[in-house]
């Protein structure tokens, strides 16, 4: 005989009130549109129960929090509490409020959790005019000399872009430097100057931008801008964006000493052509790892593996750090072996602001 349920507790006013507010004050757009559906918790028709393990995420570990507080004051207005309670006990699709909605929005963007924020103001129909606003604002700081506000605003701006071709349905548009980072490196460079990392130093800033931002339209911004606001910018920009690219610099630097000494090893593999060579030292010599070029792209990667391909040592890379695509080529080493390798130009000044080479 199967064991009668017990029956779930009422849904009281302060389960509405905590669980929206917690939703809000954490900018979780997610979480927000799932408390008003067919079987949310908050529903008194639905079988789930709020006070359960299962749901605890729902409910604020710290009510002292101001966000919080912030967002319970505002749940708490009666109108729009009225309205929260309509919508639970209507049947069909619920119309969810627009003011604590763009709370939320406002508090994810401060919570840098920019996709939410994105979904947030997309349901308001608002996206574009907030990604404007940021724009308008960056560009101001940057003509007022605030390096730094103008950059957030610019990385805000880019964190609002929507994905209109996701599949099923429009989705916030997130990083893919995996991706992007394959397309830039696409065409082996024939000749130095077609490698992305020996471009004119105008030309190679123009590429940072378009691929960093990811948005064209939005990079151009910038394009009249003088070179240097734009070097100032791209490094504020990395170093804002990847709080481990020392540790990259640190490892890209270790890379360029191993591409001196493969120099240096296939200068030596020359002379030894000259003279005959014993199966032992032969054997020696192809098992050897400091003969292997790998550890070039390797040692960019941060990875032990010897055993990838030029593209895969790219991705992992790019993952990680995106902007180390910027200064990375790619190299035949042999007739079926290929690498990634550090490569700049020497008088690059974004090279030595972002510590990628010994001063």
């Amino acid at each position: 005989m199967a064991r009668k349920t017990a029956p779930k507790p009422t849904v009281s006013e302060q389960d509405i009130l905590r669980s929206t507010a917690h939703a809000v004050a954490t900018g979780d757009v997610v979480n927000f549109r799932y408390l008003f559906l067919a079987y949310s918790p908050l529903r008194q028709e639905s079988t789930e129960n709020l006070h359960t393990e299962k749901y605890a995420y729902l409910l604020p570990p710290d009510e002292h929090d101001p966000l919080f507080r912030e967002a319970l004051e505002l749940m708490k207005t009666p109108a729009l509490l009225g309205h929260v309670q309509e919508q639970l006990d209507k049947d069909g699709p619920p119309q969810l409020p627009w003011e604590p909605l763009m709370l939320l929005a406002d508090n994810a963007v401060r919570l840098g959790k920019y996709s939410a924020a994105a979904q947030a103001y997309e349901l308001l129909r608002i996206r574009r005019r907030m990604q404007e606003i940021f724009l308008a604002r960056a560009d101001t700081a940057l003509d007022a000399g605030d390096l730094a506000a103008g950059v957030r605003g610019y990385i805000t701006a880019v964190g609002l872009d929507y994905d209109y071709a996701a599949f099923p349905e429009p989705l916030p548009a997130v990083p893919n430097y995996q991706a992007t980072a394959l397309i830039l490196h696409g065409e082996y460079p024939r000749k130095a100057e077609d490698a992305v990392a020996l471009q004119a130093p105008e030309d190679h800033v123009r590429t940072a931008l378009n691929y960093l931002l990811m948005n064209v339209e939005i990079a151009g911004r910038l394009e009249a801008r003088p070179l240097a606001l734009k070097q100032d910018f791209l490094v504020e920009w990395i170093r804002r964006t990847d709080p481990e690219w020392d540790a990259f610099a640190g490892r890209y630097r270790e890379a360029c000493d191993l591409v001196r000494a493969e120099g240096e090893r296939l200068e030596r593999a020359k002379e030894d052509e000259q003279r005959p060579k014993s199966l032992e030292e032969e054997v020696a010599a192809a098992a050897a790892d400091e003969a292997n070029p790998k550890r070039i792209p390797a040692c960019l990667a941060g990875i032990a593996s010897l055993d990838l391909e030029w593209w895969q040592y790219l991705k992992e890379t790019a993952y990680r750090h995106p902007a180390s695509a910027l200064f990375v080529s790619r190299q035949a080493v042999s007739h079926d072996t290929e690498i990634i390798m550090p490569r700049y130009r020497s008088d690059s000044v974004l090279v030595r602001r972002l510590g990628l080479v010994r001063e």
